[in-house]
């Protein structure tokens, strides 16, 4: 269970990661751009113990699915992007395939 852990911590601060690239401006504004280092290197220091004991085949997928599918939630909210049909229902299909992921029984 703690290598899921490490995975979800991955995810979240994948997200942090790629928010502060929005925020960034082009690296014009310093704190976001050296959070983008901060929380990308500790994202990928998670994902590696994950993989301790995680396939790396679902780990990945669930990683950067999850990722996608939050930052796409982040960017409608927070950052006001458009929600057009299309991009609900691609997110229903990353999630979707991330649970076909654990069903299939692959990961620890």
């Amino acid at each position: 269970m703690r290598y899921w852990f490490f995975l979800f911590i991955a995810i979240v601060l994948e997200v942090a990661g790629t928010t502060s690239m929005k925020l960034s401006e082009g690296f014009s504004r310093l704190v976001p751009s050296v959070l983008i280092f901060l929380f990308y290197g500790l994202s990928f220091a998670g994902l590696t113990l994950a993989l301790k004991r995680i396939d790396v085949s679902v780990a990945y997928a669930i990683w950067a699915g999850l990722g996608t599918a939050l930052i796409t939630v982040i960017g409608l909210i927070y950052f006001k992007e458009p929600a057009t049909a299309l991009k609900i229902i691609s997110i229903g299909l990353i999630i979707l395939g991330v649970i076909g992921l654990n069903v299939n029984g692959s990961a620890y």
